[in-house]
């Protein structure tokens, strides 16, 4: 997966960031993206799960030497991701105590659901720290297992909070989406000049595809966590692919962000 997938849950209250420069250099902008712990975990996530799709299409024999490499590596990358997660839920707790701060402004469903979010996810960040010290050799390796399922089980009653809040801020952003829509048509009807609100309608376009994709992705690591819970059960083939689209989504949203 990562409540996170690491895509993570919907943001707290405060006001998000300004906005960063259009048109910078490439390279910059790569060098800003590289900066970010995230941003170094998506292109790990993109390798490992493009890899892992490669082993379960059977393109490769298993016989080849580079089948056996391309599953040591795939494992590696997988114990490096769990590495860049060290200290993540801190993040989750301080959403969940700028949240309670201001519980009295939220209503109670959504209060319930924002600590399904965060709690989970938090859960899973502080679980996985364990889970890396067992594969890696500081922990007895009979305890991974046992960590993988707790983590998996966070994660995704996480993913449950996360996704109904993110359908509640769709229906809102569909919802002035629309009246904006109208407002525009109305003045282009009456040849006033609406090139503010013209902005204000693509901005808010973007956002919604923003949403719309991170809700997709949020599905895909639910579901990567599911089978978690139930070992693997699901096809190798179908988890590869979602664990591709979950890096690329998550890598897109974080190039656009940074």
């Amino acid at each position: 997966m990562k409540p996170q997938s690491n895509e993570s849950p919907p943001s707290p209250p405060p006001p998000p960031p300004a906005a960063p420069p259009q048109n910078r250099d490439v390279l910059i902008h790569l060098e800003a993206y590289l900066a970010k712990r995230d941003g170094v975990d998506k292109l790990l996530k993109i390798s490992r799960y493009a890899s892992k799709l490669i082993l379960s299409t059977s393109l490769l024999p298993e016989s080849l030497p580079l089948t056996r490499r391309l599953k040591s590596f795939e494992s590696s990358v997988g114990v490096s991701r769990k590495a860049f997660r060290l200290g993540k839920f801190i993040q989750d707790v301080n959403s969940l105590n700028s949240i309670l701060r201001s519980r009295s402004s939220i209503s109670r469903p959504n209060l319930a659901l924002a600590v399904l979010a965060y709690g989970g996810e938090g859960v899973y960040y502080f679980l996985e720290q364990f889970v890396w010290l067992s594969k890696s050799g500081l922990i007895d390796a009979r305890y991974a297992r046992r960590l993988q399922i707790f983590s998996a089980w966070a994660e995704f009653v996480g993913y449950i909070g996360s996704i109904s809040l993110k359908f509640q801020d769709l229906t809102l952003l569909n919802r002035n989406l629309a009246c904006l829509s109208a407002t525009v048509e109305i003045s282009i009807a009456r040849g006033d000049n609406c090139d503010d609100d013209r902005v204000k309608l693509r901005v808010l376009k973007d956002k919604t595809l923003l949403k719309k994709m991170s809700i997709v992705q949020d599905l895909a690591d639910a579901f990567m966590a599911l089978a978690d819970i139930r070992d693997g059960l699901s096809s190798p083939l179908l988890l590869s692919c979602a664990g591709l689209l979950s890096a690329l989504i998550s890598t897109h949203k974080n190039w656009v962000s940074c």
